[in-house]
């Protein structure tokens, strides 16, 4: 399987991880070899509720039974999907009460990007320096990454990057500007946290301008620091919500959200202004409605931030120089991009997966299903500790 691998499927990296995967289940991925590695990843912020959770075995399976794909998106009234787009209307501040379903959070950014443009009659987009959104030509024209950028040129026009965190950066933001496109905290960079009312200050600025403020939720969103959302940490409500990853419990989706009066701009003048054949897909959106139901009816939100405090508290090593992030939405960042690789994959090999992240080589990925348990939360800082020590003592 391994040489099929390699040989069949288009590769992303010269160095893939490659672990063959039978089954997983909870908090465990486990190997063809029938080795067990305890999951701080959850799939890259995929999987809120862990592998196999039975609430969204059983809304697939039984939405499978009913019907799979009918029609493409908004012809047909799929009950799933109506009511998933009800549910997210009934758990968002006002005005963002409807929500367009797509198949990714870069499609998702494609669409608000789209919207923003239609609703302005503008064309500016600002975004962050170390800002990732995604891969395909809109979300990359608002990659604040230029190496990974210049290999595709030339991309949108008229997009141009301001600092994250950077008072100089309201000044930017014009009567030409369409929308202002941030993360919440930014993911690729580092998990870098918003600071000294920075979001409420941007929103502020583009209501001053008739500029919307388009907030990239598709790592934070659903429970993964605390609350439904990152914004709703920061008292800030954006024009134009998106979201993906861990909406769909580990089945790809991604949505945009908006006031009815501005999602209503893509439907007419011209019709069709945004469509998609698998958006809003019948079992899809049964599972995203089984995790959000799960999320927002439990317990599981609120107690992340109860196990970011052990996380803090158990990965104290001279190693590490901080720990960046909020709730289970985590980077150790470490001494060097060198010991930030050798705790990664020396941790594979003693059965804990970590990962990296996209811009920042000094960091380690902590983002664990948030099922994960206390027993499984401290087993793997453990075993983070060991590999630290052992790495230490070779320095020496």
């Amino acid at each position: 399987m391994k040489k099929d691998f390699f040989t069949y499927q288009a590769q992303t990296t010269p160095h893939p991880l490659a672990m063959e995967v039978s089954h997983a289940k909870g908090s465990y991925i486990y190997d063809t070899d029938g080795t067990a590695h305890l999951d701080f990843v959850a799939g890259v912020s995929a999987c809120p509720l862990g592998h196999a959770h039975p609430a969204i075995i059983q809304a697939v399976n039984e939405q499978m039974a009913k019907y799979a794909h009918v029609m493409v998106y908004g012809e047909y009234i799929q009950q799933p999907s109506v009511q998933l787009a009800k549910r997210l209307a009934e758990v968002l501040p006002e005005p963002l009460s409807a929500t367009y379903l797509v198949n990714s959070g870069t499609e998702a950014i494609e669409g608000a990007l789209k919207l923003a443009r239609r609703v302005t009659g503008r064309s500016e987009l600002l975004y962050a320096e170390k800002a990732y959104h995604g891969n395909t030509f809109g979300s990359l024209s608002v990659m604040g990454y230029e190496a990974r950028k210049t290999p595709f040129a030339p991309l949108l026009p008229d997009c141009h990057a301001i600092r994250f965190n950077s008072e100089k950066a309201l000044a930017r933001i014009t009567t030409k500007t369409a929308a202002v496109i941030l993360e919440t905290i930014q993911g690729g960079a580092g998990f870098i946290m918003p600071a000294n009312s920075f979001l409420q200050k941007i929103k502020a600025r583009c209501e001053e301008t008739g500029t919307l403020l388009i907030l990239d939720e598709i790592q934070p969103g659903f429970g993964r620091t605390g609350t439904l959302f990152g914004f709703q940490h920061f008292d800030v409500v954006p024009d134009i919500l998106v979201m993906g990853k861990g909406m769909g419990g580990g089945l790809p989706i991604g949505a945009f959200t908006a006031s009815e009066a501005h999602m209503a701009l893509l439907k007419d003048n011209p019709k069709l202004g945004h469509i998609t054949t698998f958006g809003g897909n019948a079992v899809i959106s049964a599972a995203a409605l089984a995790t959000l139901n799960t999320l927002v009816e439990g317990n599981l939100i609120p107690k992340t931030l109860e196990k970011e405090r052990l996380f803090r508290e158990h990965l104290q090593h001279p190693l590490i120089e901080e720990i960046r992030g909020k709730g289970m939405m985590l980077a150790l960042i470490m001494k060097s991009d060198a010991i930030a690789n050798e705790v990664i994959l020396r941790c594979k090999a003693c059965g804990l997966i970590l990962f990296w992240l996209l811009f920042e080589p000094k960091a380690v990925r902590i983002t664990p299903p948030l099922t994960l348990s206390e027993e499984e939360l401290l087993k793997g800082c453990a075993i983070i500790t060991e590999v630290l020590d052992s790495i230490q003592k070779e320095k020496r």
